[in-house]
């Protein structure tokens, strides 16, 4: 391939269509025709002399040639926006789809205040919020899977603390939002309701435990195993609604982060005591990828989640003082 031949628009049409997998979406989104869209990619395909994505029933599946090429083509175009078009973004002039990659209890406390944000301003911001089935997010945002993480990455944390320690710079940015400590979820009815929960009976009762990889081992059984204890999961779910409807409904026990229990939608039907063991505090935080620092809706959209998490934090400790 020569570059001096390869026409530089080709690549927004082929991020398009990498973050889209389908032909009419890439064309509404680039105010394309389709044709015009598949012409472009003949073209590039002919640039590059190779195959970049698979024609499949339901749209477009990349090559793996293609994908290793993504990630370096969004931080190219990112930071020729950034010199060819430094203007402040404008909310209320501009769409943009933003996606966001989080767990449900995640979404049901940030979403509210983010979406009030929103409709005050009248802003032509889309949300698509991406399912979390993971602790480390990273790949999806290398990839440019998602623009945003929310949600408890303590993995994520360490090794970002640590390439900072070495004196590199991380590729992934980091930003906290809320911290929250973990509680033990019951049923008001439950027969441990009226009594102290201590750790015979802890370890005695059924529970249920939300995982996000399936696994029926969690923080939980890491520090029992600690103390030389351990405990029967019975049920394990993938989402906290679930877990809150579950043992809103059973004897069964779950632990999640205090600021969750609102999010499940059942918190009259529950109480929450103290752990009888200590466990670390849950820090939840919001990861994104350097290749957008100085993007400008990235950079709006940094704002208007941090000040969502704000009005969450608040709202969440409102509703238990009451």
């Amino acid at each position: 391939m020569k570059f001096r031949h390869l026409d530089l628009n080709l690549l927004k049409v082929f991020d398009a269509l990498m973050a889209e997998r389908n032909l009419t979406r890439t064309a509404e989104r680039l105010a394309m025709t389709q044709p015009a869209v598949s012409h472009a990619l003949k073209r590039l395909r002919e640039s590059l002399g190779e195959e970049l994505f698979v024609r499949q029933a339901f749209g477009m599946k990349p090559t793996t040639h293609a994908e290793a090429l993504w990630p370096e083509v969004r931080t190219i175009l990112a930071r020729l926006e950034a010199l060819f078009d430094p203007g402040t973004y404008q909310p209320t002039e501009q769409e943009h789809t933003f996606r966001i990659a989080m767990a449900d209890a995640t979404a049901a406390l940030i979403l509210p205040p983010l979406v009030a944000q929103l409709e005050e301003i009248q802003a032509l911001a889309n949300v698509h919020v991406l399912p979390l089935t993971t602790r480390d997010p990273r790949d999806m945002l290398e990839h440019g899977d998602a623009d945003f993480a929310l949600g408890y990455f303590p993995g994520v944390t360490a090794a970002l603390q640590m390439q900072g320690m070495q004196g590199s710079s991380p590729r992934i940015r980091q930003h906290r939002l809320y911290e929250s400590s973990y509680v033990c979820v019951m049923r008001k009815d439950h027969p441990l309701a009226g009594v102290d929960l201590t750790l015979d009976r802890f370890c005695a009762a059924q529970h249920l435990l939300v995982s996000f990889s399936g696994r029926a081992h969690g923080f939980v059984d890491e520090a029992l195993t600690a103390l030389q204890r351990k405990r029967r999961v019975m049920l394990t779910v993938n989402q906290f609604f679930t877990a809150g409807r579950v043992v809103s409904n059973s004897d069964l026990l779950t632990v999640l982060p205090s600021t969750f229990i609102e999010a499940t939608g059942y918190r009259s039907r529950l109480i929450e005591k103290p752990l009888p063991m200590p466990l670390h505090t849950v820090e939840v935080d919001m990861l994104w990828h350097l290749r957008s620092e100085g993007r400008g809706p990235e950079s709006w959209m940094r704002e208007r989640l941090i000040e969502a998490a704000r009005r969450a934090k608040g709202e969440s400790a409102a509703t238990i003082a009451g």
